[in-house]
C-alpha cells in the first residue's frame, strides 16, 4: 500500500497596516503551503512582502488567497460581483502578490479562493467561471484549490488548469460535503483532539462526521488549519506531529 501524502496549507498574512490576526513566522515553520492575503480581505503590500520573504526562505510554497472586495467583512460577507469585474480583480491580487514572490526569489504557485468567494463557487458556476478566467488572466497555468466536488474544480479542470481537492480539520461539514456556514452554531471546530482526530481521519481514510453525524467521503490532496483560529500554532504542530506518527508524509503537492 502506498504511503498516504498530504498537504498542510493556512491562511497567512491576514492583517493590515499594524493590525496582525495570524503568526505568520510560526505557523510557517509547520505548514507546507501558505495561502498569502493579497490586500481584498486582509493584508497589505508590507505585509505580502514580509510573509513571501518568510515562505522563501523556508521553502513553504505561496499561494494567492483570492477575495471579494471586502475588508471591513474578512471576504467574509455574501457579495454580488459582475463576472467581468470578478475576473480583473482576482487577476489583479495574484499580480500584486507575483511580485512580492519573485522579489523574494520564489512565484506563486498555486491560488485559493477566500471566504464568501470560496463558498459561492461550489455551486455558482458563473462565478467559478469568472475567478478561473482571472487565473488564466494572471498568466500561467496555476493550480486551484477548491472543495472536492465543486463548480469551480470542474470549471477549472475544463480549462486546463490542475485542481487540488482540500479539506478542513477545524470546520464542520453538512451531510452532502459542503462547509456549514459559519452563523451556525458548531461550524468552526475548536477542541484540539477533535480537530486533531478529523486530520488524521481526513488525511488517511477521506472522511469525516458531518454536523449531524453522518460519515461523509471527503477525499483531499491538502489539509487547511485557519491561521486565526485561537492557539493556531500549537494546534498545527500537533496535526503534524500526529499525522507523520502516523506515517502520513506531509509535503506540497505536486
Amino acid at each position: 500500500m502506498s504511503q498516504v501524502v498530504i498537504d498542510l496549507n493556512a491562511d497567512l498574512g491576514e492583517g493590515f497596516g499594524r493590525w496582525r490576526l495570524t503568526d505568520d513566522e510560526q505557523l510557517l515553520s509547520v505548514v507546507t503551503s501558505a495561502n498569502v492575503a493579497c490586500g481584498f480581505h486582509a493584508g497589505d503590500a508590507a505585509t505580502m512582502r514580509r510573509v513571501c520573504e518568510l515562505a522563501a526562505t523556508r521553502g513553504v510554497r505561496i499561494g494567492a488567497q483570492v477575495s471579494y472586495r471586502d475588508l471591513a467583512g474578512f471576504g467574509r460577507r455574501a457579495m454580488d460581483v459582475p463576472a467581468d469585474e470578478l475576473t480583473a480583480e482576482v487577476a489583479y491580487q495574484i499580480g500584486a502578490l507575483e511580485v512580492f514572490a519573485r522579489a523574494a526569489g520564489t512565484r506563486v504557485a498555486y491560488v485559493k479562493p477566500h471566504g464568501a468567494l470560496y463558498n459561492r463557487i461550489v455551486r455558482d458556476e458563473e462565478q467559478a467561471a469568472a475567478v478561473v478566467d482571472g487565473v488564466l488572466l494572471a498568466g500561467g497555468r496555476l493550480p486551484v484549490l477548491g472543495l472536492p466536488g465543486s463548480r469551480f474544480l470542474d470549471v477549472a479542470d475544463r480549462a486546463g488548469l490542475p485542481t487540488v481537492t482540500e479539506a478542513f480539520a477545524d470546520r464542520a461539514y453538512t451531510d452532502e460535503g459542503t462547509l456549514v456556514p459559519r452563523a451556525r452554531v458548531g461550524a468552526v471546530v475548536t477542541a484540539p483532539d477533535e480537530v486533531v482526530a478529523r486530520s488524521l481521519g481526513l488525511a488517511r481514510h477521506g472522511t469525516v462526521d458531518s454536523l449531524s453525524g453522518q460519515r461523509v467521503e471527503v477525499r483531499a490532496r491538502s489539509l487547511c488549519l485557519h491561521g486565526d483560529t485561537p492557539g493556531a500554532v500549537a494546534l498545527a504542530r500537533e496535526v503534524r506531529a500526529r499525522l507523520e506518527a502516523a506515517q502520513v508524509d506531509v509535503r506540497a503537492f505536486a
